[in-house]
C-alpha cells in the first residue's frame, strides 16, 4: 500500500443533502471492529464530500460521459472466449483446465467488470445500447448475471455502507464464522457464492422484465455451446467466470475496493497494471466520487486532482490484497464500514419501488 502528497481535510467540509442522519443508537456497535462487528459510521460517505470540493476546484465536465472503446473491448473479449472453446475441443484436460483459469477466468472476470462499467451507462450515451451491451458482455459467462448486478450495484452506490441496503457488505453470519486463514481461504472459495446470493437474503427483489430477458439470453446460448461442444463448454463458460471471482488476480479487486485497511478508510484504489484489462475499475476512490466518469478516464481525474487522491493509501497489486486478507488474522468479512443515514420511511419507500436500476 502506497501513498504520498498532501492530502485535503475533507473532515470538516459540510455537506448539504437531504438524507437525513439518523444516529447509531438503536445498533449494536460494541466489539472491536473488523474482529467483532463492523466498522460503524455515523456520518454521509467521504464520496459525497470529496465529489463537492473537488467539482469547486476543478472542472469536471470535460471528463464526464462514456466511453465509445468500450464496445469494441467487449467485442474481442468475447470473440476470444468463443474461439478458445473451439481450439479447446481435442486439448488434453490439463490444458483445459489451465485454459479455464487463466484465459476463461481472465476473460469473464474482466466482462464482469465491463458490465460493471455499463451498469453506469458508460458504454453509450443510449441508455438501450448500454443494457444491450451488457447482454453481450454477458454471453461469454454462462451464468446470468448483468441485468441482476445492475439493479443492486446502483444501490451500492447511492446507498454505500447503508446497513441492509448495500448488498455488497458481507452479512454478520459471514463476519462471525469465516475467522482465521483456514476459515478466510474457505469464504473466498465461496465468493462467487456470497455474491450471487447474499442479495437474495439481505435485500430480496422480485425479477424484473430484463431480469427475465438475461436469463433466456444466457441459457440460449448455454444451449448452443452444449449442442457443439457438449457439458464440457458450458463448463469451461461456467467455471471461469466463477474461478474469476475466487483466488484469481483480477478477483483482488472484490476485498481490495471497500475492505478497512488502513485506519477508518472506506474505499481504497488500485494503480496496478490489471487496470489495463478492467477498465480501470482499481481506481476505485475516483470512480466513486464521480460514477459517470468513464473508466479510460479516471487516471485523468486523479491527475486533475493529485491533492485529493495522491496521499490516500492505496494498492499496487491485488494478488498481495488477497494474500493480506487471508493471513492477517485482523482481516475479516467484518472489516468493512457500516452506516444508518437514511429514515425508515425512505427505506420503505425505496423497498415498495422495487429499489434503484429496475428502468
Amino acid at each position: 500500500m502506497g501513498k504520498g502528497g498532501e492530502a485535503v481535510n475533507l473532515k470538516d467540509i459540510p455537506v448539504t443533502t437531504t438524507t437525513t442522519i439518523t444516529g447509531l443508537e438503536h445498533k449494536d456497535t460494541s466489539g472491536e471492529p473488523g474482529l467483532e462487528n463492523f466498522w460503524w459510521d455515523g456520518d454521509v460517505n467521504v464520496h459525497v464530500k470529496r465529489a463537492r470540493a473537488i467539482s469547486k476546484k476543478h472542472k469536471i465536465s470535460k471528463i464526464l460521459g462514456p466511453c465509445y472503446q468500450t464496445k469494441y473491448k467487449i467485442c474481442v473479449a468475447v470473440a476470444i472466449q468463443f474461439a478458445s472453446l473451439e481450439l479447446l475441443q481435442d486439448a488434453p484436460m490439463w490444458m483445459w483446465l489451465l485454459c479455464c483459469y487463466m484465459l476463461s477466468g481472465s476473460i469473464n472476470g474482466c466482462m464482469t467488470l465491463a458490465m460493471h462499467e455499463l451498469t453506469h451507462d458508460l458504454g453509450s450515451k443510449r441508455h438501450m445500447v448500454n443494457r444491450w451491451l451488457g447482454l453481450f458482455a454477458n454471453a461469454s459467462m454462462g451464468l446470468p448475471a448483468y441485468a441482476t448486478f445492475k439493479r443492486y450495484h446502483i444501490e451500492h452506490h447511492k446507498y454505500m455502507g447503508e446497513d441492509e441496503l448495500d448488498v455488497d457488505i458481507p452479512t454478520w453470519m459471514e463476519g462471525h464464522f469465516f475467522q482465521g486463514l483456514w476459515a478466510k481461504l474457505v469464504w473466498l472459495f465461496f465468493q462467487p457464492a456470497w455474491y450471487s446470493l447474499r442479495p437474495l437474503v439481505v435485500a430480496p427483489k422480485s425479477m424484473k422484465g430484463l431480469e427475465m430477458l438475461n436469463h433466456a439470453w444466457i441459457i440460449g446460448i448455454d444451449y448452443l455451446v452444449y449442442r457443439r461442444y457438449g457439458i464440457m463448454g458450458v463448463l469451461y463458460l461456467a467455471l471461469g467466470t466463477i474461478f474469476g471471482m475466487q483466488f484469481h488476480p483480477v478477483a483482488g479487486h472484490f476485498v481490495a475496493e471497500h475492505f478497512v485497511m488502513a485506519d477508518d478508510q472506506e474505499t481504497y484504489s488500485y494503480y496496478g497494471p490489471l487496470n489495463w484489462i478492467t477498465f480501470n475499475v482499481g481506481y476505485h476512490n475516483e470512480h466513486h466520487d464521480f460514477a459517470a466518469i468513464a473508466g479510460t478516464n479516471l487516471p485523468k481525474l486523479r491527475a486533475m486532482a493529485p491533492e485529493f487522491y495522491d496521499d490516500i493509501p492505496h494498492y499496487h497489486s491485488w494478488t498481495k490484497v488477497l494474500v493480506d486478507f487471508i493471513v492477517d488474522p485482523h482481516l475479516t468479512p467484518f472489516s468493512r464500514m457500516k452506516r444508518e443515514v437514511t429514515t425508515e420511511e425512505e427505506r420503505q419507500s425505496l423497498k415498495t419501488k422495487g429499489g434503484l436500476g429496475t428502468k
